[in-house]
């Protein structure tokens, strides 16, 4: 059986620590905790786990503060979370039995993360991480913010799935990093670029999203992240209320690879918030003919393949007078999520109408 390390960098998480801490600490043969200035009982809570708690003076870098927590390991291989993750009951039990028979000639293990959570324990949002790395390799956490392990070697895709379960929201600590790095005259790579893009997006900073997301696909070589970038470039034009020319940013985006449900639905909802519910239709319902991805490496919007589509499509049919078919999509939702607002809200409304036919 192999030996593993827990390694962790905390600030200010006791809302979560502790149920993060409960769901690994039988499974995991030590816990190194990193604190990187914390002024709630975070490391109170650490203490109920560990003894290796380690204070590090923060550097605006994240890749440093996890590097540090790397280096105070001692088993065979390293697991790494966020404070506002955790081991369901099914995933701990395939994490003992990955521990009783991993070759120690794997040198990195992959797991899901699953984000988002609905009222019903379905995951909107999922996405493949490397979490487990052999210790003696050294690897090597690269990037100040949205950082990521720097590995090679032999990979095991494990199915063990980590639910991501926030609970703060911190919505301008990593675009104030990126700006702090700007004002120290730090040259952003590609890498930077994007995701700097992306957090001037999720802070509403439509402008400037746009104008640093069209830098980076002048520069990028990565067709999923372009792909990415143009549909977040689309939603700006969308926020700022010029949706046609959102949309042929959407459409810009099959110039590079094959269409997401994200894209689909952003195009399908363009439409739809134009009253143009026959387009609109169409679009959802050509991402309902979409797969759903196995194992995907990359961040998957689930609830844009299914739920969202079955929702909206149940409300454009009703617009259109056709009630039998807003009726059968709506009956999708239920099976889906059916402690959804909206989905309650459309089962009073269907009661309603059938009790008066």
């Amino acid at each position: 059986m192999i030996t593993l390390s827990l390694c962790m960098i905390i600030k200010d998480e006791e809302l979560v620590l502790d149920r993060c801490l409960k769901s690994i600490c039988d499974i995991v043969d030590e816990i190194i905790i990193v604190d990187t200035g914390s002024s709630d009982n975070s490391k109170t809570i650490s203490k109920k786990y560990t003894e290796n708690i380690y204070d590090y003076m923060w550097n605006y870098d994240f890749s440093d503060a996890r590097n540090f927590s790397f280096e105070k390991a001692t088993k065979d291989y390293i697991l790494w979370l966020d404070a506002d993750e955790l081991l369901d009951e099914e995933s701990k039990g395939k994490l003992l039995n990955l521990k009783e028979n991993l070759s120690l000639d794997i040198d990195v293990v992959t797991m899901c993360t699953c984000m988002k959570i609905d009222q019903c324990d379905n995951p909107s949002i999922t996405m493949v991480r490397n979490r487990i790395v052999k210790r003696s390799n050294n690897f090597k956490w690269v990037g100040f913010v949205h950082e990521y392990i720097e590995v090679s070697g032999k990979v095991y895709n494990s199915e063990i799935c980590i639910v991501h379960d926030k609970v703060k929201t911190i919505s301008d600590r990593n675009l104030k990093l990126y700006r702090k790095k700007l004002e120290e005259n730090i040259i952003f790579t590609e890498r930077d670029l994007y995701y700097y893009g992306k957090e001037l997006y999720c802070n509403r900073f439509w402008d400037e999203a746009i104008d640093i997301l069209k830098k980076f696909i002048d520069k990028g070589t990565w067709n999923y992240e372009i792909v990415d970038a143009l549909c977040k470039i689309g939603k700006c034009y969308l926020y700022k209320n010029n949706i046609k020319l959102g949309r042929e940013y959407f459409y810009k985006t099959f110039e590079y690879a094959p269409p997401t449900g994200e894209v689909l639905y952003q195009i399908a909802s363009s439409f739809e918030d134009e009253e143009k519910y026959d387009m609109a239709i169409s679009w959802y319902e050509i991402i309902l003919m979409q797969p759903i991805p196995d194992n995907c490496t990359r961040c998957v919007n689930l609830y844009c393949l299914r739920f969202k589509p079955h929702l909206n499509l149940c409300y454009c049919y009703f617009c259109i007078g056709d009630i039998k078919m807003a009726y059968y999509h709506h009956k999708c939702c239920m099976g889906i999520n059916p402690n959804n607002k909206y989905v309650i809200y459309n089962e009073n409304l269907f009661n309603s109408i059938i009790n008066k036919e």
